[in-house]
């Protein structure tokens, strides 16, 4: 498939992003899936709503951050077991120049923000008709 619609993985994302909140920082998991016209991302973000998630595009650049707010109040809980840990997400990519910006759509729903990133015009596969003599 064309190389122009790749999307590459910036090592360390959490340290690239000044944040503004104290608390733990998560790298969520994500899926790439490449469908004919557009790149889908399925990112992991459990705790997040529609008004906590942040997407921005900028010069090749999508970024992702999800905030989560604590389940309990921390100076008022008494933890016996202490396991899952709840903090923001943060994810940057790369994005190739195969992606028609002005097109992006996100939406979140069960904890998984999905992210369509449709192919520009002149990368998308397009039918050629055989015509006879």
């Amino acid at each position: 498939m064309a190389s122009e619609t790749s999307i590459e993985k910036k090592d360390s994302p959490v340290t690239q992003v000044e944040r503004t909140r104290s608390g733990r920082a998560f790298v969520p998991n994500a899926d790439i899936v490449e469908k004919p016209d557009e790149l889908v991302l399925f990112v992991d973000v459990p705790g997040a709503g529609v008004d906590d998630i942040d997407v921005d595009y900028e010069t090749g650049q999508l970024s992702i951050h999800a905030r989560v707010d604590p389940r309990q109040e921390q100076q008022n809980t008494q933890y016996l077991l202490q396991e899952y840990g709840v903090g923001d997400f943060y994810r940057t990519f790369q994005i190739g120049e195969g992606i028609d910006p002005n097109k992006i759509e996100a939406e979140v729903k069960n904890g998984v923000l999905t992210l369509h990133l449709p192919k520009s015009e002149e990368l998308k596969p397009r039918k050629i008709a055989v015509k006879t003599d």
